[in-house]
């Protein structure tokens, strides 16, 4: 993207995120396979006209030396947020260290971690700045 990111930005597409997610949990609820989760989440971003993309590889470099290129994200929304979805019985450290480094890795600002097997679906969202993000 050439445009300046701005918190405003990030901050309004974030809400949308966050309704999208709502509104497929509430549709659902807990117990599906990510896969399912994840499929309806691209589906609905496209309803509300957001340019999303699906397990976009994620290129691994060594002092700028491709190395790896096995790893995939779950979602991009609009080229600047990246989302984990999981489907699990509880979220781990592991999990927040996956998103983390994926931003780091492809230098986007912000990213989400969303577990759809919450009971209480609010605490299954959690929002994950890159600290190492520069336009």
């Amino acid at each position: 993207m050439n445009l300046t990111v701005t918190t405003d930005y990030l901050d309004a597409l974030s809400y949308e995120i966050r309704g999208a997610a709502m509104d497929v949990y509430n549709f659902f609820g807990p117990g599906l396979l990510e896969s399912i989760y994840e499929k309806a989440m691209i589906e609905e971003l496209k309803l509300r006209e957001i340019k999303v993309e699906s397990q976009v590889p994620v290129a691994v470099k060594y002092k700028g030396i491709p190395i790896c290129s096995d790893y995939r994200l779950d979602l991009l929304v609009d080229d600047n947020i990246i989302l984990e979805l999981k489907s699990v019985d509880e979220l781990s450290s592991i999990h927040y260290k996956q998103l983390r480094t994926y931003l780091k890795l492809m230098n986007k600002p912000l990213g989400w971690l969303i577990n759809f097997n919450e009971d209480d679906f609010a605490h299954g969202m959690m929002k994950v700045p890159n600290r190492f993000y520069h336009q």
